[in-house]
């Protein structure tokens, strides 16, 4: 996925006639998470995390197929619709974490979680070696890239042979009380980790989507943005190893409420300048505020619902999440390249568009905290 976000605005820059779509190819993949996630939680509660997850790198071995075919061709329509299948690939990778979960107990939840997205960190370092190495190895800019995207897809997928279900298969159709997916929207704590999630993933998403950009833009080669953004993922997963044990501590709100408050800094960081010290600043305070948001709301959420309703409401959290982070990403490319009159002007504009968003979720954290501790305790 760096590999991807790294070139995917770069990519559409140069095969759109309209640079206001630059960043399409990148929404097109968030919408294609957005919409397999109900699909894909049903059929691992069917068939099984294995299934769910080998369909995943088949669409995203499909996905780059299509899209090193549009830019050999140099049609944007067809780079999009393989951005669409590689959304498969981005949904399937969301469930490891509430595969990890499966068979932990509640002491331990915080803990595999954070362990899960710590193996983002191979991600971090080999995938923007990988453009470095790729990008222009072949006459067609960013063709040989795609091409490693298909290789690393296919290889990868031999790891899903040897995951084993954790239970029995008769144990996912767990028997109980199973609200609607509207009736788990109205539980305050569903909801508010939901949406918390959703505006951490989101304006990650609408910076680092920018980033690649901005950073080209402002006279920086594409070697300089693939190091900004090889930085901030290590930001995202390098914390895993000790955020569960910080939620565990101090509990998911106040994990969540640093989160949000990491995130502001980075949008002031944004502001401050356009020097690369100021992009990875901008960037690692991202990934550190990602990182606390996110997985402080996945492990509010995990403790929100019954067995029975683990389908249910893991495929509509990341439904959501994915939605959300598809109307960042689509804004992202408007807010850089149309909304000034200049680089500088639009990645103010991206950084600006934060705010409001990192306000609401705050104001929600802190009611649901408020509503946390003025329950009276009963012995």
């Amino acid at each position: 996925m760096p590999m991807i976000f790294i070139l995917g605005g770069l990519a559409g820059q140069s095969l759109a006639e309209n640079i206001c779509y630059a960043t399409l190819p990148i929404s097109m993949i968030v919408l294609g998470s957005m919409l397999t996630a109900p699909v894909l939680s049903q059929v691992m509660q069917k068939y099984g995390r294995k299934a769910g997850f080998l369909l995943g790198a088949f669409g995203g071995a499909i996905g780059a197929t299509i899209g090193a075919l549009g830019l050999y061709y140099q049609s944007f329509p067809l780079f999009l619709f393989g951005s669409l299948f590689t959304g498969v690939y981005m949904s399937a990778q969301g469930f490891y974490r509430f595969a990890a979960l499966d068979t932990a107990s509640d002491a331990l939840r915080p803990k595999v979680i954070s362990y899960v997205l710590a193996g983002g960190l191979l991600a971090a370092v080999i995938g923007p070696q990988l453009v470095k190495v790729t990008a222009h190895a072949l006459v067609v800019p960013y063709l040989a890239t795609y091409l490693a995207v298909i290789a690393l897809n296919v290889f990868g997928s031999v790891v899903f042979l040897f995951l084993a279900p954790p239970v029995p298969d008769t144990e996912y159709q767990e028997v109980g009380i199973s609200r609607t997916r509207w009736q788990l929207l109205q539980d305050p704590k569903i909801l508010i980790s939901m949406f918390c999630a959703m505006v951490s993933y989101a304006l990650m998403n609408l910076m680092m989507t920018s980033t690649p950009l901005a950073v080209v833009g402002c006279g920086f080669d594409e070697n300089r943005a693939a190091d900004v953004v090889s930085a901030h993922v290590l930001a995202m997963f390098l914390p895993s190893f000790f955020t569960g044990h910080l939620i565990a501590k101090y509990g998911a709100e106040r994990i969540i409420g640093i989160g949000l408050v990491l995130l502001t800094i980075s949008a002031f960081a944004g502001l401050s300048g356009v020097d690369l010290g100021n992009f990875f600043a901008a960037l690692i305070l991202l990934g550190l505020g990602w990182n606390f948001g996110f997985i402080g709301a996945t492990t509010l959420l995990a403790n929100s619902y019954a067995p029975s309703e683990r389908a249910k409401v893991q495929g509509l959290n990341d439904f959501l999440v994915f939605g959300s982070v598809t109307a960042a990403s689509f804004g992202s490319g408007w807010l850089m390249n149309c909304s000034g009159s200049s680089v500088v002007k639009g990645w103010s504009s991206v950084n600006i568009a934060m705010l409001p968003w990192l306000l609401l979720a705050a104001i929600a954290l802190l009611w649901l905290y408020r509503q946390k501790i003025s329950k009276p305790v009963h012995s």
